[in-house]
């Protein structure tokens, strides 16, 4: 229906799209008209986790280990100082860098990696006072969180365990006590922890709130399906493809998981894990690194620089309206490399390093992208973190 049919059924009672369709439609054509507005982030090296705070606030993990506050309206950036525990001892794991931020439903909490990336930190919204910082559960880096509801939250690492915590108002009831000193926190540990059998790394992990289940990746190219409410798990599938299994999306409307590996993108029955179909990146061997769901529209970042739009309806990338045939695609911009020793030494006979896509996120409305990462080799140093409107 064009806007002038539109506009003058609506004169004689003709009743509102459904807002589902214009969420559609708007998935599918937001992308055709995104731009490019880059952000300088200093010298913090890759960017590997990303989350929006407000409309005009969004937060960011590097592998250096740095947590950052951005204002996209005024250009300034604010460093959150990570949570330690007294007598914890930080060794090489430290190098690990922060892989996961996420936000419990009511928005109230926010979780993230401590000082040691082994560790898992709350903050309070939106003043980020610390809650809480893990302790005596995982043996490796945190790779991946989620927030069962607003107060049970679980982590993946590369230790191959999967465990359950508790974050009740008992825990940060007296943070706002007068005369506290700050900061003030807890120091937590998991209600649950269990070993991922036929794992070996977890590396990424969601959560299904319609089958109330966890679906966690592993390294070895396995898929598992985690009964949330008993941290039990149920079962396991190997995935289509096996290598660089890296990151995991679902879509709940859809009830398929996307899962992003070396080459394709899989996507699976929720239900089953079974694969329902893949679809190749077009980028070789440089890897999905990020995807997640826009209603119907999968959203890819790959190892290459780029992201792809995928049509799950229609079984086919998006085409840019002006260029039949040719693939809608967002290229990542300069971003920051730092050229040292190695970059001389390694890699300065080449032109131009893209930045991967190591993580994105639509903001609340679903008609902006944060788009972030850095230089795909780990010799090199450098970031790239964009507003894509």
């Amino acid at each position: 229906m064009s806007v002038f049919q539109y506009t003058q059924g609506r004169q004689v009672g003709l009743a509102k799209p459904p807002r589902d369709a214009i969420s559609r439609l708007s998935a599918q054509k937001m992308p055709l008209l995104l731009r490019e507005h880059e952000f300088n982030l200093g010298e913090v090296n890759k960017v590997f986790a990303s989350e929006w705070l407000s409309e005009n606030q969004v937060i960011i993990g590097t592998k250096c280990n740095t947590l950052l506050v951005l204002d996209l309206q005024t250009k300034q950036k604010f460093q959150i100082p990570l949570l330690k525990g007294e007598g914890d001892t930080l060794s090489e794991t430290r190098t690990g860098g922060i892989h996961s931020i996420t936000i419990n439903p009511s928005r109230m909490l926010l979780a993230t990696g401590g000082e040691d990336p082994n560790t898992p930190a709350v903050y309070k919204l939106p003043t980020f006072d610390p809650v809480c910082l893990g302790k005596n559960c995982h043996k490796d880096w945190i790779f991946s969180m989620a927030w069962l509801d607003d107060q049970f939250l679980v982590t993946g690492s590369r230790d191959n365990t999967i465990a359950l915590w508790s974050i009740n108002e008992d825990i940060y009831r007296d943070i706002d006590m007068p005369g506290c000193p700050l900061p003030r926190y807890m120091r937590i540990t998991p209600i649950a922890r269990e070993t991922c059998k036929s794992g070996e790394k977890v590396r990424a992990l969601v959560f299904n709130d319609l089958t109330q289940e966890i679906a966690a990746l592993s390294t070895n190219g396995n898929i598992h399906m985690w009964d949330a409410s008993t941290l039990s798990q149920k079962f396991t599938n190997e995935l289509p493809y096996c290598r660089e299994n890296v990151c995991l999306s679902v879509a709940k409307d859809l009830s398929i998981y996307a899962v992003g590996s070396q080459s394709h993108v899989s996507f699976l029955d929720s239900r089953t894990l079974k694969s329902v179909g893949s679809i190749y990146t077009k980028e070789g061997g440089s890897g999905v690194r990020s995807v997640s769901f826009n209603e119907h529209i999968t959203t890819i970042g790959t190892g290459a620089g780029s992201v792809l739009f995928f049509d799950v309806r229609a079984g086919r990338y998006l085409d840019l309206e002006c260029c039949s045939g040719e693939a809608c695609s967002l290229k990542t911009g300069k971003g920051f490399l730092q050229r040292d020793e190695i970059y001389r030494e390694y890699f300065a006979d080449q032109e131009r390093y893209p930045n991967s896509v190591y993580t994105h996120c639509y903001d609340m409305s679903r008609t902006r992208l944060l788009v972030a990462g850095g230089p795909l080799s780990s010799g090199l140093h450098g970031n790239y973190a964009a507003i894509w409107q």
